[in-house]
Order: structure tokens, then C-alpha cells, then sequence
């Protein structure tokens, strides 16, 4: 048993501690789930609807205490309200859709025989949900594994302690069943240990590509399914047609909100010859009007990152890309102290043998290089060992779609960037991991089919 500490960014204070079960404390748990499960999944589909939506429509009650709590975790700013919005948006969606989703297959039927194809949970899901948009990751998977009659444990991230305690504790009070849906404090061996013991019946993981690859070594040879998304390097297209405004405010957003922390970040952008000096130009305008500052100050328009260290990989690769001829062009904010509180930077005069344009920032900070070309910009954003998403900026439709067609990426943005349809699968390629969460395909992947092949006595 060890002590999990949440440092607050804020001030690089203790925030949080909770000691993380020991494995047979862990063992006990995974079997209650494993022990609820079948009650949980034969009650009936609406029921459990219902009862997850009371669940995130408590988790919404505590809306006001749970925004300057993640100030205080991760050093999101309070100006922005939280995450509620997105959390219950996807949650509803998966709810809306889940009749249909997991109806039966209808085959065919004859006076012989009746043949259809079943839905069926899991079992024991295992969800591990990063910090960086802590209830929405979270919620992605624990709303439709629980919908479709899995039995759920919640590991949350280090840097965020108190949230899957808080999911537990509004469910619990909606009436989901407290082994239903828990939430565990793990250490990294103990996890690995469950998942090789086939605690689990299926694992998602959101996080690092080495923690993914933990994941995968962890079930190798139990036959778990393990659910990835892992890193990216997420690109933007800036064609020669774009609205220019609209182009710079939504990259440089995508790049830069929730201080660069977001799955789905931009971290490169490319831009047609024609617009590149007047998208430089705006851009970095746009982040010289940021302030950065504590988080609970409504002022606040940029916090500091979540880790010391996070920020201190950021700056490693900003310093080697200037020693290596890029130009930085923001002057360092008053408030920059070194460590979590950091300038937000755009670099031009960048290539992509600079690990700021080919490893994860996970930042803010951008790189912007100039192409001449849609093979040009197509060729650049496949050089990448991530595939999550990129943004495409022009007028044409049929154009995008084209494009999209030769990307290596799980979606393609069409003027817009950083966000999640609840309607689509949230995917990715290449190290940036294997599966697919929301939409009716996050069903398909909680739920296995089960063949009925069912001949008639007719005699």
C-alpha cells in the first residue's frame, strides 16, 4: 500500500492524499463488481438509463464546488465552469441512443428457425481516466459500460485525485449500486496485477503510450479486450481559401486552451504561403492578450500546467527548438515563474526534425511552417508516430474530404478543431492507440455479440 498525493499547481501545496488499496483490498473489490454484475445487467435497460442520468445529473449538483476543486488539481482557470457541459451532453447522447444500439440483430424467421445476434456486457470493466479533462474522459466510458449492464471500476489519475471519488459518491446517491460502479485507488503494480489475474473483462485506458503498452503487457495472454487512446500531435490546415479570422482564433484556441493540455490539442499548424505571414501575425496578437495567473482569479485566462515536470518537458523542447534556428515570438509573461506557470509560445522557422514538432508537448505551444501545397501539408501531417485528429481550414467541402481520405488520423475536422461528437467514435491510429469510445461503436465495443441459432419443433 502506498500514499497517492494530488500537488496542486496553484502553489505546489499537497491538495489531496489517499492511500491506494492493497492487492487483496483490490481483489475483494473487482469481485463485488464481478458479483453485481448480473443483477445490474438483468434489470431492465431503462431502468439503468435512468439511473445513470440521476447519477450525472448529481454529479452536475455539485458543479460549484467541483470547478475551483479542478482549479485547484490540474489549474484550469474557474472562468471556464467546468466540464458539466460536455459530461452531460455525452452522457445524454450514449443514453438517447442505447435502445438501438444494443437491440437485437434480427437475422431472419421462418417456420424453422429464428436466428438473431445479442448484445452482451462485459462484465467487469476497468476504466483509467486521465487528468486532463478529468470528468469527460471519464464519463466517455463509464456512462455506456454502465448503460449496457457492465459493472464498473474507476481509476483516476494522480493529478485528480478526488474525481472519481466524487462520480462514486453522486451515482451511489442516485441509486446505482455502490459496487456497481466504485471507485479504486491503484497503485501501477496492483493494477497490472488485476488485469493479468482476468479481473477485469475489459480495460480502457486514456494516457501515455507507455502506460497504454503497461496495459496491453498487463492482459497480454488473458484475452481482456484493452481499449487505448494515447498520444498525439495533433495538426491544423490552413488552406489558401480559409476564413483567416476564424482559422487563427480556433487553432490558436485548440492549441493553447487548458494550457495546451488537451488530447485532441493542436500542436502544428500548417499554412498556405498566401495567408502565413498574416496568420503569424494574428496568432500571435491573440496569445499576447492571454493572462496567466492563478486559476481562481476570474481574470485568469490561461493557468498554470498541471506538474512542474509537464511544464519542464515543454520548455526542453521550446529551448532546443530555438537553439536549433526556431524563432519564438512571445515575450516571457511577468507571471512566467519557471516552473508550472508558463509563457504560452508560437515558434516559426520550425522543421520536423525539432522534437517540438514530432514528440508530444501537451503545451502551450505551437509550431507553424509555411506549404505551398496540399501534398506538401499532406505529406507533413503524416510524419507523425500519433493519428487522433486534424483540422482542415478552407471553403470546399469535396476538398476536405479528399484530404481527410489520405490522413492517418481517427477524425477529420473540417473548420473547427478540439472537440468531441458524441455521435462519432472517438478513435485513433498509429501510437496514438487502438479502439473506439462513444457513438453506437462505444457500445459495440462494451458489449460482445452472442449468436442465437434457434430451430423450431415442427412436428
Amino acid at each position: 500500500m502506498s500514499t497517492l498525493q494530488c500537488i496542486s499547481p496553484i502553489d505546489g501545496s499537497v491538495f489531496a492524499s489517499r492511500d491506494t488499496l492493497s492487492l487483496d483490498a483490490a481483489r475483494v473489490a473487482a469481485s463485488r463488481a464481478r458479483d453485481a454484475q448480473r443483477a445490474w445487467a438483468a434489470r431492465p435497460l431503462q431502468e439503468r438509463i435512468d439511473l445513470v442520468m440521476a447519477g450525472v445529473a448529481a454529479v452536475g449538483a455539485m458543479n460549484d464546488e467541483i470547478v475551483p476543486e479542478l482549479a485547484q488539481m490540474m489549474g484550469r482557470p474557474v472562468r471556464y465552469g467546468g466540464e458539466f457541459g460536455g459530461f452531460n451532453e455525452r452522457a445524454s447522447y450514449m443514453a438517447e441512443i442505447a435502445q438501438e444500439a444494443l437491440a437485437d440483430i434480427e437475422v431472419g424467421e421462418d417456420a424453422t428457425f429464428k436466428r438473431y445476434i445479442k448484445r452482451i456486457p462485459h462484465g467487469v470493466v476497468l476504466v483509467v481516466a486521465p487528468w486532463n479533462y478529468p470528468y469527460m474522459t471519464a464519463i466517455n466510458t463509464v456512462a455506456p459500460a454502465l448503460i449496457a449492464g457492465n459493472t464498473v471500476l474507476l481509476k483516476h489519475a494522480t493529478q485528480t485525485l478526488l474525481v472519481g471519488e466524487r462520480m462514486a459518491q453522486a451515482f451511489a446517491s442516485a441509486g446505482v449500486p455502490e459496487d456497481v460502479f466504485q471507485n479504486v485507488f491503484l497503485d501501477h503494480d496492483t493494477t497490472s496485477t488485476l488485469i493479468a489475474e482476468r479481473a477485469f473483462d475489459f480495460v480502457n485506458f486514456t494516457g501515455s503510450v507507455g502506460g497504454g503498452q503497461a496495459m496491453e503487457r498487463a492482459a497480454a495472454g488473458t484475452f481482456t479486450g484493452v481499449g487505448t487512446e494515447l498520444g498525439g500531435k495533433d495538426p491544423g490546415y490552413v488552406m489558401e481559401d480559409a476564413d483567416l479570422d476564424a482559422a487563427v482564433e480556433t487553432l490558436i484556441d485548440g492549441a493553447m486552451f487548458n494550457s495546451g493540455q488537451c488530447c485532441c490539442g493542436i500542436e502544428r499548424i500548417y499554412v498556405h504561403e498566401s495567408l502565413y505571414d498574416d496568420f503569424v501575425e494574428n496568432a500571435v496578437a491573440l496569445v499576447n492578450s492571454y493572462n496567466l495567473g492563478n486559476p481562481l482569479d476570474a481574470e485568469t485566462t490561461i493557468g498554470p500546467m498541471a506538474n512542474v515536470r509537464f511544464a519542464a518537458e515543454v520548455r526542453a523542447q521550446i529551448e532546443e527548438a530555438v537553439a536549433a534556428g526556431a524563432v519564438a515570438h512571445i515575450e516571457t509573461f511577468a507571471e512566467d515563474d519557471g516552473a508550472a506557470y508558463l509563457t504560452p509560445q508560437i515558434l516559426t522557422n520550425v522543421t520536423h526534425d525539432m522534437r517540438v514538432m514530432r514528440d508530444e508537448s501537451f503545451g502551450p505551444v505551437v509550431g507553424i511552417m509555411k506549404v505551398s501545397s496540399d501534398s506538401e501539408a499532406i505529406a507533413l501531417m503524416n510524419d507523425s508516430e500519433f493519428g487522433l485528429t486534424a483540422s482542415l481550414w478552407t471553403k470546399d467541402v469535396d476538398r476536405a474530404a479528399q484530404i481527410g481520405d489520405q490522413l492517418e488520423t481517427g477524425t477529420v475536422f473540417m473548420n473547427r478543431a478540439d472537440y468531441l461528437d458524441p455521435g462519432l467514435c472517438w478513435t485513433g491510429c498509429k501510437n496514438t492507440g487502438r479502439g473506439g469510445g462513444l457513438s453506437v461503436i462505444g457500445y459495440q465495443n462494451l458489449t460482445r455479440p452472442k449468436s442465437y441459432h434457434l430451430k423450431k419443433v415442427t412436428s
